[in-house]
């Protein structure tokens, strides 16, 4: 049973799910939430509010003006994608703390909270992690 309750107690100091991660914002907390996607599929639709910081593209030059007094919630395009593992790591990494978007924008969408950028509340999300460099 003590595996199991670290196993969760980890689960839930690693990751958030959308309920959450809204209520925090809307409280105010020191929140500031990465859109680790291409800055295409960024400007198509994103958490209001999100920054865009595309998870190949993180190191401590673009990273040096950022609060590392806040949490940090870095997410994708959904469980099918994983640009918001890769982006948690990197942030971990550069001294950040961080938590995982779970269900990314697709969850957030059916959560039913809004989204921002020329497509806002459109349909389906498709990943834009995949993007190569030379395309950023």
């Amino acid at each position: 049973m003590d595996k199991q309750l670290q196993h969760y107690s980890d689960k839930l100091a690693f990751e958030t799910d959308s309920w959450d991660l809204k209520t925090a914002m809307d409280a105010g907390e020191n929140i500031i939430v990465i859109d680790a996607r291409s800055p295409e599929s960024y400007r198509q639709e994103h958490i209001p509010k999100a920054i865009n910081l595309p998870h190949r593209k993180m190191s401590e030059e673009t990273t040096k003006q950022l609060d590392k007094t806040a949490l940090f919630v870095v997410y994708c395009d959904g469980i099918g994608c994983n640009a918001s593992t890769k982006g948690a790591l990197n942030m971990v990494k550069l001294g950040f703390r961080v938590k995982e978007l779970i269900g990314g924008l697709d969850w957030w969408k059916r959560d039913g909270y809004i989204t921002e950028g020329c497509r806002e509340n459109g349909g389906a999300v498709a990943c834009g992690c995949n993007v190569p460099d030379s395309e950023e």
